[in-house]
Parts: structure tokens; C-alpha cells; sequence
């Protein structure tokens, strides 16, 4: 078994083998793991047979983002959808002063980082889970050392509502930002930097419930992004298959 060029040994495949066979309750989705080719990190990513369950299919060509600028991804449902989406940051390369001041430890990422503070480059991604008027979402977000799930705006009461983030290591000015999101109902994964980093979360929206559930892409960054590729499916029900015995 591979994943792109890389080998699964023995503790990948026993990973994948015993996620399958997790409790549904813990609603997380199969994952191959396996050790990256300089041996310094974990990968993790969907198993191959989650692209099985794709159906309707939306494909977006390059299109630059100004800042503040909001885009709807329709033709899906958004309440159970497989999203991949690549960003370029065109005028990053020769500002070294953005990416000494972006980057930040561990601990300021997690208590200084939210979807609604706006910075240079970003944070832009994809508004899940969203309602029509926007008054209700979950925003999978981006900078440039970081990927978030901002989950604060669920209308509903008596529910935790938090902002994950962690560290994403990569090379924004030689590499494009990507960034997978599988969306189940209230459970949300994302994968950033191929599955260098990855969030998995729920969110319980009030509004946002099934037919009324919208997709956004989004840069709330005073700088210009380029959305460079996007692919977005509609995601069947997977079957179940119990043997008993």
C-alpha cells in the first residue's frame, strides 16, 4: 500500500485497519498515517476508499481573492462534502517583513489566532456549515504558519464553542497552501499541508442543517490570495457492513 511515493509499513496499515473498526460514536474518519520521507513527521491523510463516496462534483479554476472578499461554492451539499483547495500568495516572496512577523509559537497560536482578526496574508479558507446570511458558520482557516477551526458562531446554546489551531511547516513562499476538508454533518476534518497538520472537530449549528447548509471560500486578509485550484464533491452515505458472528 502507498501514499504517493511514500511506503505504508506495518503501523500504517494496522492505524487504518483499526480505525475502520472504531466505534461510530467516535464519528473519525479512517486515516492512513506513515512517516514522512525525512523521518522528522507524521502524515496522516483520508484513506483512498473515502474518495469512493464522492458524487456530485464543483471545479473551480484560479481566481484571485481581494481582501474581504467572500465566495459561495454551490452546485454540492454542503452539509456532507469532500473540499480540496490550493492558495498562492503572489506578493509573499519578496516580503520578509510578513513572515517574521507572522510566525509565532505554539502558544500564542492557540490563544491569539481566530478566523475574524484579520492580519496581511489572511486567515482565508472555507466557511462551513454556513448559513445563507452568514450569521452562523465554521471557518477552516489559513496563514501562513498556521491552520484554525473557528467555531464560535453556532447559534445554539449550551455547547462548547472554540478556536482550534496548530502549526502548519511549510514554505509558503515555494509551495501553495492546500487545504482538505471533509464535512459530515456537525463533524468537520481538515488537512493542511497535504496532512501535515490536521484538525478534526465538531460543530453544532442550529441553522446551517442539511439543505440549508452553504460552502464559502473567503480572505479576510488585507492582501490579495489567489485561489489557484478547487474541487468540491457531494459525499454519499457509506455503507455499513457488520459481520456477525
Amino acid at each position: 500500500m502507498t501514499r504517493g511515493n511514500h511506503m505504508l509499513g506495518r503501523e500504517a496499515i494496522q492505524v487504518k485497519l483499526s480505525l475502520f473498526n472504531t466505534n461510530l460514536e467516535d464519528k473519525a474518519i479512517p486515516r492512513e498515517i506513515w512517516l514522512e520521507k525525512s523521518g522528522k513527521r507524521l502524515m496522516q491523510w483520508p484513506v483512498e476508499e473515502i474518495n469512493n463516496l464522492r458524487a456530485k462534483n464543483v471545479s473551480l479554476d484560479s481566481k484571485q481573492l481581494e481582501g474581504g472578499s467572500i465566495l459561495e461554492i454551490s452546485g454540492i451539499t454542503a452539509s456532507q462534502a469532500d473540499i480540496e483547495v490550493a492558495f498562492d500568495l503572489p506578493d509573499l516572496e519578496n516580503d520578509t517583513d510578513a513572515l517574521d512577523s507572522e510566525e509565532v509559537d505554539q502558544a500564542t497560536l492557540i490563544d491569539g489566532y481566530s478566523a475574524s482578526v484579520k492580519g496581511v496574508y489572511g486567515p482565508f479558507g472555507l466557511l462551513a456549515l454556513a448559513s445563507n446570511d452568514l450569521s452562523e458558520h465554521t471557518a477552516i482557516f489559513l496563514e501562513l504558519f498556521v491552520v484554525g477551526m473557528d467555531m464560535r458562531s453556532s447559534l445554539r446554546d449550551n455547547i462548547e464553542k472554540a478556536t482550534l489551531g496548530t502549526s502548519l511547516d511549510i514554505d509558503p513562499r515555494h509551495e501553495k497552501i492546500s487545504l482538505r476538508c471533509l464535512i459530515d454533518h456537525s463533524v468537520i476534518e481538515s488537512y493542511g499541508g497535504g496532512g501535515r497538520s490536521v484538525i478534526t472537530s465538531r460543530f453544532y449549528p442550529k441553522m446551517a442543517i442539511g439543505e440549508e447548509a452553504r460552502l464559502y471560500v473567503f480572505n479576510h486578509g488585507t492582501k490579495a490570495v489567489t485561489m489557484s485550484s478547487l474541487e468540491a464533491w457531494s459525499m454519499r452515505k457509506a455503507q455499513i457492513n457488520s459481520n456477525e458472528t
